[in-house]
C-alpha cells in the first residue's frame, strides 16, 4: 500500500477491531488507500454483451455494495447497439441480485451507469462523446477500460483510447481472453497494444485466477509445514487437474469449433493453475510481489518442452456435429487428456496429466496431487494399499480433503480409504458471496488496487503458446480426427492411457460428501 498523504484525511480506525481477514478488515483496508479517495470511471467496451451483463456489473455491484468503491464514481457503458441509458440501465439491472435494501442500492448503483455507443470500437467521434463525459465528472479521475469485446478490436481501441482520452489520474486496460489463437498471433496482438501501452497498464484476465480455491493454492502450499516439505518429486507421483462440463457447446459452437477444448480450457485455464502448483516460492504473496510471482510462474513454463501428440487423447462427443454451425466435417476436439513434465529439480519426473471436456458426466474442476505409494505398506498388510491424495475441489462446491488410508471398522485391520476434509461451504459460509465474491469481483478490486499477480503477462503468456502451438498446428495440418464418445459418460476410454502415464485410480474408493457410504474392498 503506497504511504498516506497527510491531505488527504483519514476515516479514523474502528475501536473494535474486525476479525482478521473478515469482509469488514478488508472493506477497512481498501477504503485506507490513496485510490479510494480520487473520482473513478470505469469504462465497458462491449457493455450490451452478455459478458458485460451477467459478469462485469453483476461483480461491479457487489464491489459497490460491499463500499469497496470510491465514493465518486462513474460507469460508462459503450458499444454498438443504439440504447437508450433508461432501456441500458433496466437490461443491466436484470442481472444484478437482490440487495436487500429493498432495491434502494440497486437504484443508486444504476444512477452512476450511463450509455454511449458508437459505430465501432474504433468510432473517435463516439470516444470523444466519452472522454467529455469522464471531463465532465472529473477531469482528475482514475480510468479504468474493461474490454468485453473480440480480440480483434483490441489494437483500435487501443489506439482510439490513447489518442482521445484526456485528464490527470491513471490508466488501466483490463483484457479478456482470446489472447491469440497460436503463438503467431498472440505476439501479433502484443506488439500491437505495446505500442500504445506499457504492459503496467495492461490487465489480462483469466477469471480462474481469481477462483477462491485457485489463490488458495499458495497459502496451501507454503503456509503448512507438510505440504512444504512434501512438494516435490520424492514424495509425488503424478499431478491431475481436470475440468469437466455437463454440457455442449449450447449454442456457441460456431465460436468453439474455431478453438476447441485445448485453446478454450488447456493451454490458459490449466495451464495457470498448473504453474501455482509448481512455480518456487515467492517473497511475499501480496504487495510488491506481484511481478515476482509472475517471473516464477513464467519460469515453470520455460521448463516445458512442447507437447507430443503422442502424449495427448483427443475426444468428440457423439452430436457435436449436429450443431448447424458446426461443419459437418468437423475435427474439433471437445475433449483433451495429455501429459508433459516440468524439467526442473523439484518436479523432474512426476508427469502432470491436464484432462478437459465437455457433455461429460458431471460438471467438476479439481486438482489432484497423488502421492507416492507408502514403503513397504503392501508387504505390511498383506493387500494392496491405495495411495494418498491431496485433492483440491475448485467447483461446484470447494473443499480440501486428503484421501487418506485408515483401519476398517470392527475386527479386520485392513486399511480402508477415506478422506479428511474441509468444505469451504460449511466451514466458512462460502455459499454467501460476501464471504466467497465471484471470481470477477475479486480480479477487478486486484486492478483497482494496481495488484497484477493474477493476471497474465505477455512473456507468460507466450511461454504457454510455445508449448501448444506445435501440437496445436499438427492436429489442424493433419485433420486428426478424435475419438467419439457418448454423451454424459467420462469421455473416450482413455483411462488406460492415464495410468500408463503415472496417475493410479482407486476404483473402490467412494468419496463421502456427507453419506454413509460401503467400506472399501482396495
Amino acid at each position: 500500500m503506497e504511504p498516506s498523504s497527510p491531505l488527504r484525511p483519514r476515516t479514523p480506525p474502528s475501536k473494535e477491531r474486525a476479525s482478521p481477514g473478515s469482509q469488514e478488515e478488508i472493506t477497512a483496508v481498501v477504503s485506507s488507500e490513496d485510490w479510494h479517495f480520487s473520482p473513478l470511471i470505469i469504462v465497458i467496451l462491449g457493455a450490451s454483451g452478455d459478458l458485460a451483463a451477467k459478469k462485469t456489473y453483476p461483480s461491479l455491484f457487489s464491489l459497490y455494495t460491499s463500499g469497496l468503491l470510491p465514493k465518486q464514481f462513474k460507469i460508462i457503458g459503450y458499444a454498438r447497439s443504439p440504447k437508450t441509458i433508461e432501456s441500458f440501465r433496466e437490461h443491466v439491472g436484470k442481472y444484478l441480485s437482490d440487495d436487500g435494501n429493498g432495491g434502494v442500492d440497486k437504484q443508486r448503483f444504476l444512477e452512476n451507469c450511463d450509455y454511449i455507443n458508437g459505430k465501432s470500437y474504433g468510432d473517435e467521434d463516439a470516444f470523444k462523446v466519452v472522454n467529455t463525459s469522464i471531463q465532465t465528472f472529473s477531469p482528475v479521475a482514475n480510468k479504468l477500460f474493461y474490454f468485453a469485446i473480440p480480440a480483434s478490436t483490441f489494437a483500435v481501441s487501443a489506439t482510439t483510447i490513447k489518442t482521445t482520452i484526456m485528464g490527470e489520474g491513471w490508466l488501466r486496460i483490463i483484457l479478456e481472453k482470446p489472447f491469440g489463437h497460436d503463438l503467431e498471433s498472440c505476439r501479433e496482438l502484443t506488439e500491437s497494444l505495446a505500442q500504445s501501452y506499457d504492459e503496467e497498464n495492461l490487465y489480462r484476465i483469466d477469471h480462474y485466477l481469481g477462483k477462491e480455491m485457485v489463490q488458495n493454492l499458495m497459502t496451501l502450499r507454503f503456509s503448512n509445514l507438510y505440504f512444504s516439505r512434501l512438494w516435490d518429486s520424492q514424495s509425488i507421483a503424478a499431478v491431475l487437474l481436470t475440468f469437466k462440463e455437463p454440457f455442449g457447446t449450447d449454442g456457441r459452437g460456431g465460436y468453439f469449433d474455431r478453438y476447441g477444448i485445448v485453446r478454450d480450457i488447456i493451454q490458459n485455464h490449466l495451464m495457470q493453475v498448473l504453474c501455482l502448483i509448481a512455480m518456487e516460492p515467492p517473497l511475499k504473496v501480496d504487495g510488491s510481489s506481484s511481478d515476482q510471482i509472475r517471473t516464477n510462474k513464467v519460469n515453470v513454463l520455460k521448463a516445458i518442452e512442447a507437447i507430443s501428440i503422442e502424449d495427448v487423447v483427443l475426444g468428440q462427443y457423439e452430436g457435436y456435429r449436429d450443431d448447424p454451425t458446426v461443419p459437418d466435417n468437423s475435427t474439433t476436439s471437445t475433449f483433451c487428456a495429455l501429459k508433459l513434465h516440468i524439467n526442473t529439480p523439484r518436479w523432474e519426473g512426476v508427469p502432470f496429466i491436464l484432462k478437459a471436456g465437455k457433455a461429460l458426466d458431471e460438471r467438476k474442476a479439481e486438482i489432484r496431487i497423488q502421492f507416492k505409494d507408502a514403503p513397504a505398506a503392501s508387504f505390511m498388510f498383506d493387500t494392496p494399499v491405495p495411495r494418498n491424495e491431496l485433492v483440491i475441489r475448485l467447483q461446484p462446491r470447494e473443499a480440501i480433503y486428503i484421501k487418506t488410508n485408515v483401519k476398517t471398522p470392527g475386527f479386520s485391520s485392513q486399511p480402508v480409504q477415506s478422506e479428511l476434509e474441509v468444505d469451504y461451504t460449511t466451514r466458512f459460509g462460502a455459499s454467501d458471496s460476501k464471504n466467497n465474491p465471484d471470481a470477477y469481483t475479486r480480479l477487478i478490486l486486484e486492478v483497482l488496487r494496481g495488484r497484477s499477480a493474477g493476471f497474465v503477462r505477455k512473456d507468460e503468456l507466450e511461454e504457454a503458446w510455445r508449448i501448444f502451438t506445435p501440437l496445436l498446428h499438427q492436429i489442424e495440418r493433419e485433420r486428426q480426427m478424435p475419438i467419439i464418445y457418448q454423451q454424459g459418460t467420462r469421455g473416450p476410454e482413455h483411462d488406460v492411457k492415464v495410468e500408463e502415464w503415472g496417475y493410479l485410480r482407486n476404483s473402490e474408493y467412494v468419496y463421502y460428501n456427507g453419506a454413509v457410504v460401503p467400506k472399501s474392498k482396495i
